[in-house]
């Protein structure tokens, strides 16, 4: 039992526990897979304490041992891309886990026959082209390429070196590939300037290297003796940049919900108020106009006693999605209140374009909705005040239009009371255009 691993054991062991702790607050789907990744570290530290033993077992938990090695590098690697859920990417990487475990398993014993390590050996290139070509995922994704160039290049060079007896050279050609491909997912993933990021992607470089260094010091000064754990370090020095990497990733996330109401993700009223302090400011620089608009939903009340609040969740996520379609992505949408919304919309050219956005919203609403088997007519009121016009800053603003829009839902209110107004045609959620009124 190689008793000389067991620090390394332990360190891994409690890294992998902090790092499970960390996972399990954080909200980004890629933890899981990396805490996988880190538990396969654990195998391979774990089964090298029992390393080297004779025959066949020891030939077996040499398999495990680097195998695990290279199980862990393949789902850091997975868990960086963007389409990890689509069939392609768990083909590519089923593929790079069979091929590098196959060819481990048949680089470690000393009488495979020569045609089955070279059939290994190809495979390593041809597995990954293989999913590109028949899965018809093709070759744009620059992560796709980065695998299909390092494991036709690592292809060649292990079937050039394995023939002239480097099956060492060989082995560590697959870990220098394995590791180096993490450190190029991570530097195209995470191009941020933030130390999470740089200490994860020099990790990750020193570690490929140390598959390079190793060899190299063997070979060129033999009675320099280098500890284990030298060698170990960028171990840690990736886990703690991954580490960070999820806590940045938290601490983003919870910008967010600060910012975003929780419901339908559109600005919560802490962000809107920023933006239009922002918006305004913008136009006292340029000279340009910016209009808010207020919608209140109608009979909101009604869909929630009578339908449930979970049918009402759903009316309001609806209006959201609906809201932001019809606007440009420049503007502002935000839920301020239970039901009521609010648009800013930044250099309209006249009152009239944005009173013609505000109707195109209303007419949004005009038909009946369709919400987990049930049907909904709801309806709304608008209020617009545009800056500088109407008011000079930004409360004035808002005030302004609350008004407008109150005015706006007594005016549809007393028409449905009046059958005399009901009769000459005016309709229930019509506004009237007149910048007097709104």
């Amino acid at each position: 039992m190689n008793w000389s691993h067991l620090p390394d054991l332990a360190a891994v062991a409690l890294l992998v526990c902090a790092f499970a702790s960390v996972t399990r607050r954080s909200h980004t789907p890629v933890s899981g897979i990396w805490l996988t990744g880190w538990l396969m570290i654990l195998v391979h530290f774990f089964f090298g304490l029992f390393r080297p033993a004779p025959g066949v077992g020891g030939i077996l938990l040499s398999t495990v041992v680097l195998s695990s090695l290279t199980w862990a590098g393949v789902l850091f690697m997975s868990a960086t891309v963007s389409y990890i859920h689509e069939k392609s990417s768990q083909w590519m990487r089923g593929t790079l886990l069979a091929t590098n475990t196959l060819y481990i398993a048949l680089l470690l014993p000393e009488h495979v026959p020569l045609w089955a390590l070279n059939s290994a050996a190809a495979l390593l290139g041809l597995g990954p082209l293989a999913v590109v070509f028949f899965g018809r995922v093709g070759f744009k994704p620059f992560l796709r390429r980065a695998i299909l160039l390092l494991y036709a290049s690592l292809s060649i060079f292990v079937l050039i070196v394995q023939n002239r007896g480097g099956a060492e050279l060989a082995l560590n050609a697959v870990l220098f590939t394995v590791y180096l491909g993490c450190c190029v997912h991570f530097w195209h993933t995470y191009r941020r300037s933030t130390a999470g990021a740089f200490v994860t992607i020099a990790g990750f470089f020193a570690w490929a290297m140390v598959f390079v260094a190793a060899p190299l010091m063997g070979a060129f000064f033999p009675k320099i003796a280098v500890e284990s754990e030298v060698w170990n370090l960028p171990k840690y020095v990736v886990a703690v940049g991954m580490i960070l990497l999820l806590l940045e990733d938290q601490i983003e996330h919870n910008k967010y919900l600060a910012l975003h109401d929780e419901l339908t993700g559109l600005a919560n009223r802490r962000l809107f108020q920023d933006r239009l302090a922002t918006a305004l400011e913008r136009s006292r620089r340029t000279q340009t106009q910016t209009a808010l608009l207020l919608i209140d939903l109608d009979r909101f009340k009604h869909v929630n006693d009578t339908l449930g609040h979970y049918v009402g969740d759903l009316l309001l996520q609806h209006v959201g999605n609906a809201f932001t379609g019809r606007v440009r992505r420049s503007d502002t949408v935000a839920r301020t209140g239970g039901d009521e919304f609010a648009i800013i919309l930044e250099d309209p050219t006249s009152r009239a374009d944005a009173l013609r956005v505000g109707e195109s919203l209303l007419q949004l609403l005009d038909h009946p909705i369709d919400l987990d088997r049930h049907t909904v007519q709801i309806g709304a009121s608008l209020g617009v005040a545009i800056f500088p016009e109407d008011a000079g800053d930004g409360e004035s603003l808002r005030i302004t239009a609350d008004l407008r829009m109150y005015e706006h839902k007594n005016r549809k209110r007393s028409q449905s009371e009046d059958p005399v107004g009901a009769q000459s045609g005016a309709e229930p959620n019509e506004i009237a255009c007149d910048a007097d009124v709104l």
